[in-house]
């Protein structure tokens, strides 16, 4: 059962990667964008806009984790999110010693790697509407958000 979710996983990443115009430059780390309940769908899809242009996928690292799940030496494991409505957005993931912003398309998955056994907050727009979640993350992670 764990091969075969990793396998559509697989599937979604590498199709999602396909059809998206990524500029492979650096992450920049940006805090100037509002968060909370003074965000709106435009501030969104302007923060969505300014981060895809330097977004740096870890798709080879995520990969090796979904297949690998069970490997106990890899200090690291994945966070995948699928976005399944209407808007992009901007998911935020931060953690102890944690933090990075992540693009996601509407229709697509977003993916990042994170150290083991921790607590993150996942939190960001979607479609004016606020999510926020607080997860300890032990082993890779997937969720789909819908508006």
């Amino acid at each position: 059962m764990k091969k075969a979710a990793a396998l559509s996983v697989l599937s979604v990443l590498l199709l999602s990667n396909i059809s998206c115009n990524v500029n492979y430059g650096n992450y920049p780390t940006r805090t100037t964008y509002p968060t909370g309940s003074g965000s709106s769908s435009a501030s969104t899809e302007r923060e969505y806009a300014e981060l895809i242009k330097t977004y740096k996928p870890e798709t080879a690292d995520v990969l090796n984790d979904l297949l690998n799940a069970d490997s106990p030496s890899n200090p690291k494991t994945s966070i995948s999110v699928e976005n399944q409505s209407r808007c992009n957005m901007v998911l935020t993931v931060s953690g102890n010693g944690f933090f990075k912003k992540i693009p996601i398309a509407s229709g697509k998955v977003g993916y990042t790697m994170v150290p083991k056994n921790q607590n993150y907050r996942l939190s960001g727009m979607l479609c004016n509407a606020s999510y926020q979640s607080t997860k300890f993350i032990s082993t890779s992670y997937a969720i789909k958000l819908t508006n």
